[in-house]
């Protein structure tokens, strides 16, 4: 019993060591180095039948050490690129090297590699113009080549598993492509796909995963690798992009390098060691060495990068600094190396866009990698996070509108202002056609940049205005600020607010723009004092607007003065408001949110009132991210 007791404790002890193991994201020094101390596998060279070319074909295929035919295998089919042929893996990647020093440490189970020529044409040498038309297609026919003769050749020469839960194929730049290409195309064949450095040669992500349940369902591994410099990194990234999206576990592995073997044989040192073994999905975030350069940096700066499971990557050169800080979300204190660089990685950050303060000595700055929006009442730093419900603010293949900057002369301020308009699509070719307006408030803070920079309306509205889901409108995004700060933020701010509306904005909109000038074709909204802004001009104007959006805000419970007289106004006139407004929509950013208890209590005394309105929340606090989601919601209950 105590012997028993013991291999019990034993197993338990090495298990939890193993757990604790720091993972290995990298290849180690000399990892592709021959050793002589070591069982060796084998390279053979075969010849097959391709009914698919005409003529008999040649492979490479490596049997591992040890192998026998009386045992069963996986196989791995691996291919090269555009200017190789089957000799280009051994030739600059030593894989047979690499595949014995694995086998020697027990890292990767016993599998055969076929290494064939991607190339299915009679002449399939890497000669001439390697670019040419038809070469470039005989790549695109060797999926037919490698499905109905080169794969039925080796199970029936090899003694090999069939089945697709042992088939894997992977492949480096035109074979990466080709390795997306037809290993997700043909998930009955094989659950293990690899593309490293895949080439322009790779489908459209939506061409390649139609159906995101079916692959998630059927794939055991997709890996997806690229160095940081490769020119061809962007293919990498829109198909990682749309599998993150759609929450297609993944491996999205980017590593310093560029397009060459010092890469690829990573690549396949860290593909090989996955496959024909139990998997974690929920590991697979932690396999990369490098994140990704945020969408909101400055061009070619390679910091702050954001890795796949939003954590971010800050480098930072001050070499005279005493302290250096990054305050994202929260403070954290950055680390210098030996070069005058200062580095740390953030825990994970949330969806959207987030401002940041670089802090130099106490000193909080614009990070100079990352571009500058204005917000916290000065340029920041602001950096997107990626989300996978964020598409309804991508960039997509639909039609677009513009945003277009006017500047006007104000008689209330005696100033000229300036506003950002959004335009939507066909708006200067459907010339007799007018427009409903919506006029959309910043926050404190923040200006009239604020909804068109970090707010991505244009983007939001040209995706709902595509889907038919939101009415085709002008968004109107004026400059809100007529106070200096909290102290000054009061009911003469708020009149002043109310006149520039009334008497410039509007009128101007009206007689530059096709704007329909009723007040069933126009709403006004704002996220935080432009909610407050909204509750008094839009509350006393419902002869003018039928539908009014408050994000993130509510009068000031501490502030009587300022709150008492609105809510008089309200109670006085609750009739006159549920008649004539369509959609009053309040949206908060969840408990978070610092305006929720004034919200709350500001609904209470609505529900007092019989005050109609519709309520939302969506988490986040008082945030960016919350607010496009507002913007996303709000704009499909208008004009209809």
């Amino acid at each position: 019993m105590k012997q028993i007791l013991f291999a019990i404790a034993i197993l338990f002890v090495s298990g939890s060591c193993a757990y604790s193991q720091e993972l290995v994201k990298q290849a180690p020094n000399g990892f592709d180095s021959l050793h002589t101390d070591i069982p060796h596998g084998r390279i053979d060279t075969i010849g097959y039948a391709s009914k698919t070319v005409g003529v008999t074909r040649r492979a490479l295929i490596y049997t591992p050490p040890g192998f026998s035919k009386k045992k069963k295998y996986p196989v791995l089919y691996l291919l090269h690129g555009i200017g190789g042929d089957e000799k280009e893996w051994l030739n600059g990647g030593k894989p047979q090297v690499i595949l014995d020093n694995l086998y020697a440490e027990g890292k990767i189970e016993p599998m055969i590699v076929v290494m064939p020529n991607g190339r299915a044409m009679k002449d399939d040498r890497p000669t001439g113009n390697i670019m040419a038309p038809d070469k470039v297609q005989a790549f695109a026919d060797f999926e037919k080549d490698l499905l109905t003769d080169l794969i039925p050749y080796i199970e029936k020469k090899y003694p090999v598993l069939t089945d697709r839960e042992h088939r894997a194929i992977a492949g480096l730049s035109m074979g990466g492509g080709q390795s997306l290409n037809f290993g997700l195309g043909n998930l009955d064949k094989f659950a293990w796909v690899g593309g490293f450095s895949s080439a322009p040669n790779t489908k459209s992500p939506e061409q390649l995963v139609p159906d995101a349940e079916a692959a998630k369902k059927q794939l055991k591994l997709l890996w997806i690798s690229c160095g940081d410099n490769d020119r061809l990194i962007t293919f990498s990234k829109r198909t990682h992009d749309y599998l993150y999206e759609h929450n297609v576990p993944h491996i999205y592995y980017i590593e310093p390098g560029v397009h060459d073997f010092k890469v690829w044989k990573n690549g396949l040192y860290m593909f090989s060691q996955f496959l024909f073994k139990p998997v974690d999905t929920s590991s697979f975030m932690k396999y990369t060495v490098l994140g990704t350069p945020a969408s909101t940096n400055v061009r070619s700066a390679s910091y702050p990068q954001v890795l796949p499971d939003n954590r971010v990557v800050f480098r930072i050169k001050a070499p005279n600094a005493q302290k250096v800080q990054i305050d994202l979300v929260k403070k954290y204190d950055l680390v210098k190396d030996t070069g005058g660089y200062w580095g740390v990685t953030t825990d994970s950050v949330s969806e959207g866009f987030h401002y940041y303060s670089l802090l130099i000595d106490g000193v909080a700055l614009a990070d100079p990698a990352s571009e500058t929006f204005y917000g916290m009442g000065r340029l920041a730093s602001g950096i997107e996070i990626p989300f996978r419900g964020g598409g309804y603010y991508a960039v997509k293949n639909v039609p677009h509108g513009d945003i277009r900057i006017k500047r006007y002369y104000s008689a209330t301020t005696n100033t000229w202002r300036r506003m950002f308009i959004y335009t939507p699509p066909g708006y200067d070719v459907n010339t007799n056609e007018k427009y409903p307006v919506l006029y959309l408030l910043h926050g404190g803070g923040e200006d009239e940049s604020g909804w068109a920079t970090q707010g991505r309306t244009d983007l939001i509205l040209d995706n709902l205005i595509a889907a038919q889901k939101a009415k085709p409108m002008l968004v109107v995004m004026m400059d809100g600020n007529f106070s200096t700060g909290i102290a000054g933020f009061n009911e003469q701010a708020l009149r002043a607010f109310e006149g520039e509306l009334k008497q410039n904005v509007i009128p101007f909109i009206e007689q530059n723009y096709r704007a329909a000038t009723n007040a069933s074709a126009r709403a006004l909204a704002g996220l935080s004092m432009g909610g407050l802004q909204t509750l008094y001009a839009g509350i006393k104007n419902t002869d003018m607007f039928s539908y009014l959006g408050v994000f993130s805000s509510g009068w000031w419970n501490n502030q009587p003065a300022l709150s008492g007289p609105q809510y008089e106004f309200m109670k006085n006139n609750a009739t006159t408001i549920n008649n004539n407004l369509k959609s009053f929509w309040i949206a908060m950013g969840g408990k978070e949110d610092i305006a929720y208890n004034n919200c709350k209590i500001m609904l209470a005394k609505f529900d007092e009132m019989n005050i109609k309105y519709n309520y939302s929340e969506y988490p986040g606090g008082h945030t960016w991210p919350v607010w496009r989601n507002n913007l996303y919601n709000f704009a499909q209950e208008l004009f209809k």
